[in-house]
Parts: C-alpha cells; structure tokens; sequence
C-alpha cells in the first residue's frame, strides 16, 4: 500500500492541473489514468487534435480561395490527408508528452488502470494484466471528464457507433479519406466544429439539429449571424428536426429525420454519419454507489467547495455541474488543491469564456441579452462591425462583429459576445475586464494599438453610450 496526500482519477485538464497544484504545494500526489498517454479526452481525441486540423483546414482553403486576391498565386493546393494527420499526431504527442514531463518535473507518481473508490481514503486500479493495486490517500479528487452522449432511435434504442460508418468525434478525427458527404447530427460546438474541418476538405456536410437555432446557450444574434455565415461557406442545416433512424450499408447510411412539431419523415443518403449529440458525464466503474456518493442526472453533486457528501471525497470538471469545458475543469482543478493544501481556492462561475473554432471564430464570456432579459436586468448594447476595422480590411477578415452588454444603472460589463477572426484569443480583455468588475467606460478609455482587431473590442465599448467613432 502507499500513502498520499492526495490521489486524481483522471489526467485530462482537471485532473493534471490539480495534481500539478497540489504538488507544488507540498502535497504527496498520485494520478490514475485509464489511458496509456496523459491528458484525457481533451489532449487525446478532443480539443487538441481538432484545433490541429481545423488549423490546417483553414489553410488549405485559405490558399484554395484566398490567396488571389491579395496577389499571391499558387496552383490549386492538393489534400494530402496523410501528411495533415501526421500533423494531428504530432500535436497530440507533443502535447501528452509534456504532461508526463510536468508529472516527472513535480514528483507526481501516476498508475495506469482503471481507478475505482473502495471506500474514503482508498482507490483500487485495476492494470491490463487484471491485478489490483490499492492506493492510501487522505483525499480522493475525481476527474475522469466525460464521454460522448449517444443517440437513441424512434423506439428508443441507441444508434451505434461502429466508429467507421457512423463516428463520433473520435472517429471523425481519423478517417483515412474525405467523405463525399456527412451528415452531422447536433448543431452544438463539435457538430459545427469537425463539420466545418470536412467541408474545407470537400465533403458535403448536412447538419441535423433538434431545436430551432444552432448553438444553444449562445446569444441569440451572434447565432443567426453565424449560421448564415456557415451556411454561405456551403454547409446546410435541418433545424427543428430529430432523427429516427440511422440504417448502414458498407458504403454507408441512410439517416431518417423529421420535424419536431409533426410532419413528414425524409431520408438523407451520407457516405458518414457524425453524432454530435454533446457529451455525458463518466462515471462508469468509479463505485460510486458503493462508496456512498451521491449523484444526481450522472453527475457527482458537490457543494461550493467541490466536496461531496462523503468525507475526503472531492468532484471537478465534466463530471460536476456547470459547463463541460476544459479551462473550467482546470480552475476548479486548481481551486481544490489550494483548499487541501490550506489555501482559498476561488472560481468566478460568471467569467468562464466560451469558444467555437469555427470560422470565423465565435467567442463569449458572461451573459447573453436572453439571460438579461430572463433575469429583468436593465441594460445597455454596444457592437460594432469588423467591417468598419482597418485591420480586418486589410486581411480581408470582414465578417462578424462585437457586442458588448453593460449593465444599465452601473455600466459594469455583464457579457461579450465576439465573432471574427481570432474571436478566441480578443475575448480574454472582456474576461479580464469583467473579472475585476470594470465598465464599459473603463474599456472604452483604454488605449487600444492601431490597427488591430481588438480596437473593434473598444469601439463597441465607446457604442454603449452611442460614441464609436468609426460608424
């Protein structure tokens, strides 16, 4: 047996930035992880590996459709998806690398298996090999993410996922040839996402979405902009449509949907079937019932310390409440293990940003005009164009806009919505902003370098109180 301070089930952004914490705060830290590379769903087959090829992506239909203009001329580029997901790998490895240096640069022993609570104090890992090693620890912190929310059928059942004619996003992010035609079902984050990285390459994408509108948390305009943005790029949406069947061939799928309200069902051919239906909870093997946790909907409850109800026992990220995003599972990653160590760990739930990687990127942070209006706050709308932006002119990224919400009576910034080029990187003055309890005043009377993008940021604060200069 051995002791710890602390043991982590789960190596994804929760999981090895608390233990990493805990570390460098005295603790003795232990890390299980089902997996043989670190990092979770998120360095492995999630976040990671889709920003490497929604990177090259983008490229190559920058140098397909771009490069003319500005005066540059090339031939037609040609895929080599071979070499692309070489590329996927290599950012993969380097980056599941560096975590496993960061565990041996903090003294963080790690074990390989399956972790399951035996009891407070006590986590039993099951290696490959079906041997049983109980690790000792004063605190259990579980971080084991989440895993892909499946599909059920008119008559209930689930959809599978053979992960080769109907993928989930693991499966989107390795196939070996360009699809003729995929049909995504969900509209959320990922749907858009991968759908936008195979329809730069040259497949025909067709979104299925069971609600009205794309994007559902979002605020309302930026994801009518949006969407008629991605549809021009020659993505087609079915909105207010559910799907009933998926049939598969060898050579593919046949996918029944129909609408919401009633109606008649259709039937759309796809070479490939994405179900991008969002993400649920893993649990799965933890013993949590044994160990008397309680959960709630799948998920761990916690109170606002992120202790469960059993004594030594902790919950962060996916698998708690509040967004499944990895910069969330982080913070609270770091916030425990300043509490096990003594220390006041904090999570501002109000200022966690928000980003599609899409393109244009789409960026928010804080609340959208429909939670203000939900809420009966009073308040105040500034936005201006990128098309009215110097910089975005001269690199010939017009589209989309910011939108700032100030509150009415105190001007203090309540949200920021950003779509645009590099929407994801400009979105963290807002945070900064919102976390120190600035105003839109504050943001309009810092001096912003020209030209950038990031002066449209400051001229829809100035829009606030109606004095943007350049519209």
């Amino acid at each position: 047996m051995s002791a710890y301070d602390l043991v982590v089930i789960g190596s994804g952004p929760g999981g090895y930035v608390c233990a990493i914490r805990a570390a460098q705060l005295g603790l003795k830290v232990a890390v299980v992880e089902k997996r043989k590379t670190f990092g979770g769903t998120c360095l492995n087959i999630g976040c990671i590996p889709s920003k490497a090829l929604l990177h090259a992506s983008e490229l190559f239909d920058e140098a397909a459709h771009g490069f003319a203009p500005l005066g540059i001329v090339v031939d037609t580029p040609k895929l080599d998806l071979i070499a692309m997901m070489k590329h996927k790998t290599d950012t993969v490895n380097a980056n599941v690398q560096g975590v496993a240096f960061l565990f041996k640069k903090n003294k963080i022993e790690s074990y390989i298996g399956t972790g399951a609570i035996a009891g407070a104090g006590k986590v039993n890992v099951t290696g490959e090999d079906g041997k049983v090693r109980e690790l000792e620890t004063k605190n259990i912190v579980i971080a084991t993410g989440s895993d892909v929310a499946k599909l059920r059928d008119r008559d209930g059942n689930f959809i599978p996922i053979d992960e080769k004619i109907v993928i989930s996003s693991t499966g989107a992010l390795e196939l070996d040839k360009v699809p003729a035609h995929i049909v995504v079902v969900g509209a959320g984050v990922i749907g858009l996402e991968l759908g936008s990285v195979w329809r730069r390459l040259g497949a025909e994408v067709t979104v299925i979405e069971f609600l009205d509108r794309i994007l559902p948390g979002m605020d309302g305009e930026v994801v009518k902009q949006v969407q008629r943005m991605l549809e021009k790029q020659g993505i087609k949406f079915r909105l207010a449509s559910k799907v009933t069947g998926v049939t598969t061939s060898a050579s593919g799928a046949d996918v029944t949907f129909e609408p919401v309200a009633g109606g008649a069902a259709e039937t759309l051919q796809a070479e490939r079937v994405l179900i991008a239906t969002g993400r649920t909870p893993y649990i799965e093997g933890l013993g949590l019932e044994a160990a008397g946790v309680a959960t709630e909907r799948g998920r761990v409850v916690i109170d606002e310390h992120f202790a469960t109800n059993v004594p030594g026992i902790y919950a962060i990220g996916d698998v708690v409440r509040g967004p499944m995003l990895a910069h969330k599972a982080e913070d609270e990653g770091v916030a425990i293990a300043e509490m096990l160590a003594g220390q006041h760990g904090h999570v501002n739930y109000n200022v966690i940003p928000a980003v599609v990687y899409t393109s244009p990127e789409i960026a928010s942070v804080g609340k959208t005009e429909e939670d203000l209006k939900a809420a009966g706050i009073a308040y105040k709308v500034g936005k201006f164009p990128f098309t009215a932006n110097g910089r975005a002119r001269a690199m010939r990224h017009t589209d989309g806009f910011v939108k700032i919400l100030a509150d009415a009576a105190t001007d203090a910034v309540l949200g920021a919505h950003i779509v645009g080029f590099g929407a994801g990187e400009m979105i963290h003055e807002a945070a900064v902003l919102m976390e120190f309890g600035g105003s839109s005043e504050d943001l309009a009377r810092t001096c912003h370098a020209h030209p950038t993008m990031s002066e449209a940021v400051k001229e829809a604060a100035m829009g606030v109180e109606k004095r943007s200069i350049h519209i």
